[in-house]
């Protein structure tokens, strides 16, 4: 802008000076138009500067952007009551199981249970109890062994000198529910068989609970 002003007033300065030769000392009309080109130049460079984001705010702005947009994570069920005990045992679960029929849903002493009975071979029955955990069940202690299930601490119980043919696993959820998995052999013999049934069972509908 001074480059500019200046070029004006050698220009009223008179005409002999604008007379003179383009060289000299840059004030014929050719010098003027090169510092009114110059002087242009540089107020555009000069606004162009002025209204340009610095790379650090570019990037600040970027980083809270994508922080803002990013999904919460979803919340996931707790307990047994998204559960369905009809719904543990699958067509491939039934069959791995020896289990040929489906399930009836039931209710013991108001805990939701569902029953698959076989006829002439065997029953099973897994009960939700919602209220107790593991170490709140009343279960002798002569009849109950510690197990682990999957994620999930258990006990097998049987009467072995009984030998009725009847044999339960309990699975332990969380420290206020357990799920109750409860095998009876048809003509109640075979403890030990009807412990097997029972363990296969637990290990299938195991990895399904909380």
């Amino acid at each position: 802008m001074g480059e500019l002003v200046r070029a004006e007033r050698t220009e009223a300065r008179g005409p002999g000076v604008a007379r003179g030769p383009a060289g000299a000392c840059g004030r014929g009309p050719g010098a003027r138009r090169f510092l009114l080109a110059a002087a242009l130049l540089l107020l555009l460079t000069a606004c162009g500067q002025q209204t340009a984001a610095p790379p650090a705010a570019i990037g600040h702005t970027f980083a809270e952007a994508s922080a803002t947009a990013a999904p919460a994570p979803s919340a996931s069920p707790v307990g047994l009551a998204a559960l369905d005990p009809c719904t543990l045992l699958s067509p491939q679960d039934r069959s791995a199981a020896g289990v040929t029929v489906l399930g009836k849903p039931k209710s013991i002493a108001g805990a939701r249970a569902c029953d698959w009975t076989v006829p002439a071979t065997f029953g099973v029955t897994v009960t939700f109890d919602e209220q107790h955990g593991l170490a709140d069940l009343d279960v002798a202690k002569k009849n109950a062994t510690k197990t682990t299930v999957g994620r999930h601490p258990g006990l097998k119980v049987a009467d072995k000198k009984a030998a009725d043919g009847t044999c339960a696993v309990l699975l332990g959820v969380g420290d206020r529910a357990s799920v109750q998995i409860d095998v009876s052999n048809t003509g109640f013999s075979d403890t030990s068989l009807a412990c097997r049934r029972a363990g296969t069972v637990a290990g299938l509908v195991e990895p399904k609970l909380p």
